[in-house]
């Protein structure tokens, strides 16, 4: 007989407690929940009854060419190299492409530099400038800045700073560098005209925080300046206003000459104390249309009034003789402004830095657009010949027997003040020796018959104020009041 197998009896199973690594179980969970969220998604995305739709981010293509780029110089240019000077300078590359001067982006440090130029408080030399074909301009100097009684002129091209050839810079670069301390010094090498380049040597200062300057002539005939449209500029000429009129004022000359311009609604604001309420101020057109700008509300000035402008008289100088002479017709007297016809908008980037680009154009209340013209006045004075001559270098010594340019200049200089010299050569003669040891001697000077220093400083400054005197735009803006007033 087969003998089958033992049987045991059937033993209760046993209890155990479950035991898993706890790194392990995190990764459970982790891959659970991910597989939970895909479900989810197909669900959400798929089939006729998904509820949202997945965009994913897509590659700018325009811009492939310049990552490429950086992650060449990343990978393999020879050296180390500063990432952000990297990025700003591919963005100023992208702006200068545009070719307008007036659109600029402004890194960190020139952005709050151009809130206190806005603000009217910072220091320097006090000259607004633009690059023009790769060549800093001025465009005007600020009354009563250092740059003015330097010399420096309107269309004055800024060559270098220091020694250091600008030729290429922008203008906020520019700006970088001839921007310092108070008492510090900065060379610069100006070229006007075709004349040969000098250096003219400035000591930077607080730029003037006024805007406004005021000063009653014979006839009861209020002279107010502006050098600039600022935050502060609308108030400043209300409160200016207000001193004329308590001072007897019967009319008035706006002297916007060497203004380089500023806030666009501080100009509308000024216009509207001359142009009736509703009348158009200017029009701004934004690809192809037009809107106006009227005059707003305001306290009228009902004095006979006269504009005087120049050259150096830009963007809101501009919008304010426009529409005073068309809108007002007030007559406007000097020489035909600047012509700068369009309008820039600064937006702030997340950094600190921000970008201006130009977003409209202006036209005057007629319908026309000065860029590049100008406004031309009624009534057109030219400066005097010695006005626009370069300023002497006080640093060089002119002397008895020495030929060059800068001696042709010192005979017109001295001409104009009234002494007797030869202006045919460019030699210091014994003549010129003679004027210039008279002019020491009535200005309390040391007489060397030398040309340099403080003598070269006293026939500057001489100058100035001759041209002050005898400002014949002023002469004629005058003389066109009491005419408009017969």
């Amino acid at each position: 007989m087969d003998q089958q197998p033992e049987t045991k009896p059937e033993q209760p199973p046993v209890r155990r407690a479950f035991r898993i690594n706890p790194f392990i179980f995190v990764i459970v969970l982790f891959l659970t929940a991910i597989a939970s969220a895909g479900v989810t998604m197909l669900a959400l995305t798929t089939g006729d009854e998904k509820v949202a739709e997945v965009i994913q981010p897509t590659e700018r293509q325009e811009f492939s060419r310049l990552y490429d780029v950086y992650d060449q110089l990343r990978e393999q240019y020879y050296t180390d190299f500063d990432q952000e000077e990297l990025v700003n300078g591919a963005i100023n590359g992208m702006v200068d492409a545009l070719g307008d001067p007036y659109s600029d982006y402004l890194n960190q440090e020139e952005a709050a530099q151009f809130d206190e130029s806005i603000s009217s408080s910072f220091q320097g030399i006090g000259a607004e400038i633009q690059e023009q074909n790769g060549v800093i301009t001025v465009v005007s100097p600020i009354k009563n800045s250092p740059a003015e009684r330097a010399g420096i002129m309107p269309n004055d091209k800024i060559l270098s700073v220091d020694g250091e050839d600008i030729r290429g810079f922008s203008a906020s670069e520019a700006v970088l560098l001839i921007r310092g301390e108070k008492g510090s010094e900065v060379t610069l090498t100006i070229q006007r005209g075709e004349a040969e380049p000098i250096e003219v040597t400035i000591t930077r200062d607080d730029i003037p925080i006024e805007t406004v300057y005021t000063e009653m002539l014979d006839g009861n005939v209020a002279h107010i300046s502006i050098s600039s449209f600022s935050h502060d500029t609308y108030q400043e000429l209300l409160d200016a206003l207000d001193e004329m009129e308590a001072q007897g004022m019967e009319k008035l000359l706006l002297d916007v000459r060497q203004n380089p311009g500023g806030l666009l609604n501080v100009a509308v604001d000024i216009a509207s104390l001359f142009v009736e309420e509703g009348q158009p101020v200017l029009q701004i057109e934004q690809q192809g249309e037009a809107t106006i700008l009227p005059a707003v509300e305001a306290e009228r000035v009902t004095v006979p009034t006269a504009v005087i402008i120049d050259g150096g008289s830009a963007s809101a100088s501009e919008i304010i003789a426009a529409a005073l002479s068309e809108s007002a017709d007030i007559p406007v007297v000097g020489l035909p402004s600047f012509g700068k016809g369009t309008v820039q908008s600064v937006e702030d980037l997340a950094d600190g830095s921000n970008i201006k680009l130009t977003t409209a154009k202006w036209l005057t209340p007629e319908g026309n657009w000065i860029h590049e013209e100008g406004v031309q006045p009624d009534e057109v004075v030219e400066y005097p010949d010695y006005a626009s001559l370069a300023p002497l270098d006080p640093a060089v010594e002119l002397s008895l027997d020495l030929q060059s340019e800068q001696v042709g200049v010192l005979k017109q200089f001295m001409t104009a003040l009234g002494y007797s010299v030869d202006e045919e050569e460019m030699r210091f003669d014994e003549q010129l020796e003679t004027a210039v040891e008279e002019f020491q001697q009535e200005n309390e000077l040391e007489v060397t018959g030398v040309v340099s220093g403080d003598t070269t400083l006293a026939i500057m400054d001489a100058v100035r104020e001759k041209l002050r005197t005898e400002d014949p735009q002023l002469l004629r803006a005058i003389e066109v009041l009491d005419q408009a007033a017969e």
